[in-house]
């Protein structure tokens, strides 16, 4: 399934031409071209799914395998310092373009990158409460 009002499902079917980094019958990886830092790539899946809940299982298993086998290996080559994986769902957590992707940010020391948040704070009553509201 493919939405062709989507960017990412143009450039993940490689009729927006990109720089790609890993390709195979599942995914394209491409350098993201509003990068965090040196390096911060995408991975795109080459069928169309919103976001996390609308994902396969299997796929999004085989989005995580990706990101570790690439991970690790632009560690090795570019000599980050760390890692970020990043997968926002949704306009409120950040999601600007509606179709699955998975981002791969490099971490250098004194990067001025912050991804990061501001810790909230709840009882261990409002803990409890949450905790059941999840689980049932």
């Amino acid at each position: 399934m493919r939405d062709d009002n989507c960017i990412f499902c143009k450039l993940a079917a490689g009729e927006i031409p990109s720089k790609t980094i890993y390709e195979d019958e599942q995914f394209r990886v491409l350098l993201d071209l509003g990068p965090a830092t040196r390096g911060h790539a995408l991975i795109i899946p080459k069928e169309h799914y919103a976001n996390l809940f609308e994902i396969p299982e299997e796929l999004a298993m085989d989005a995580m395998k990706l990101a570790k086998k690439l991970a690790v290996r632009m560690k090795e080559q570019l000599h980050c310092d760390g890692f970020n994986l990043v997968q926002n769902n949704g306009e409120s957590a950040g999601q600007t373009v509606m179709h699955f992707h998975l981002h791969l940010i490099p971490r250098y020391e004194d990067d001025g990158q912050h991804i990061l948040w501001k810790p909230l704070e709840f009882t261990d009553e409002e803990l409890k409460a949450i905790q059941k509201t999840i689980i049932g």
